[in-house]
């Protein structure tokens, strides 16, 4: 059986989609004017620092012109990968990653339908208050809150393991490397669980509340209708947040690690960003510094490409 190829559009169509994307964008002035600041603001912010990506192939030195710089390639990431330090902050980054990835993408959504199933709205308001809060609360803050919270010297965890007698002496939490990835993952979660729960509970207000009620008479109970109505209602909401959330896995910042950290737990609190921080721009090293941002934004890239075409292929869910 013979197959016919495609039909190359003609010009008379290529003509019509073009009349018709100027007559769209006529109708539509107004909205694209309001969207040149965002535009202006995308290009300036994100992609015109871009061109900095050249240090990264330079011994650059302040004060000399592009013209000036010393090109050397590779050099920078040869040094990167050679650094044994590198792959230690590596594991850091991607320990911290996942774990981050995991508690503060899937508990938000448990608080949520927890939050959705209230049927006191006053109360259902105060909690929902109250859990936003500590989102507008600096991590110079938090950190001393967990600090002290976890200190030896009348620290309340302390204090309550004791009065429970689970242990027979205080924990010098934040003295211990392997509790540092714990203690920053609940911190974290503490801190943006009700923040990260609002898109979820705009996806349930989206559901049709007539699907609750057929299940209702059907004898359906409250985990049922959770579990056939509520959460694949929100599927798709999920999938979009997940895509991006393992996009940006690895890029976790470094103010949760700077200011929980110290000299005691360093081997599991320094991250990339934080590594590009002390041994690029701390120490003048501009180009080192550069290059780990750009493996950083690679390998951020790289998973979010990927989690997208798994995504899409699976559950034909995309944010491309």
């Amino acid at each position: 059986m013979d197959v016919k190829p495609e039909k190359a559009p003609s010009n008379l169509e290529v003509v019509k989609k073009k009349k018709s994307f100027w007559k769209t964008m006529k109708n539509q002035k107004i909205l694209y004017l309001m969207s040149i600041p965002v535009v202006i603001w995308v290009f300036i912010f994100n992609y015109l620092p871009v061109w900095g990506w050249t240090m990264a192939f330079q011994n650059f030195r302040p004060g000399r012109a592009i013209t000036e710089q010393e090109w050397v390639g590779f050099e920078h990431f040869i040094q990167l990968f050679q650094d044994d330090h590198f792959y230690l902050v590596l594991r850091n980054t991607i320990a911290m990653s996942v774990m981050l990835l995991i508690a503060g993408f899937a508990i938000p959504i448990l608080f949520a339908v927890l939050l959705n199933e209230l049927k006191d709205s006053l109360f259902k308001r105060s909690v929902q208050t109250i859990s936003y809060l500590p989102h507008f609360v600096s991590w110079v803050v938090v950190a001393g809150i967990v600090t002290k919270m976890l200190s030896t010297d009348g620290g309340i965890v302390n204090d309550i393991l004791v009065g429970l007698n689970l242990i027979d002496r205080p924990i010098q939490f934040m003295a211990q490397g392997e509790l540092f990835w714990g203690i920053v993952t609940l911190a974290d979660v503490w801190k943006e669980m009700g923040w990260n729960s609002i898109i979820f509970l705009a996806a349930m207000a989206g559901i049709d509340p007539q699907l609750y009620e057929a299940a209702r008479v059907d004898g359906a109970g409250r985990w049922r209708r959770i579990w056939h109505i509520t959460l694949p209602g929100i599927r798709p909401t999920i999938m979009v947040i997940l895509i991006l959330s393992i996009g940006s896995m690895i890029s976790i910042g470094f103010e949760r690690q700077l200011l929980l950290g110290n000299s005691l737990v360093r081997e599991y609190s320094e991250v990339l960003e934080l590594y590009a921080l002390n041994y690029g721009i701390g120490m003048g090293r501009y180009s080192y510094g550069t290059a780990i941002g750009i493996f950083n934004s690679i390998v951020s890239i790289t998973l979010l490409l990927l989690a997208n075409g798994i995504f899409k292929r699976l559950t034909k869910t995309s944010v491309m």
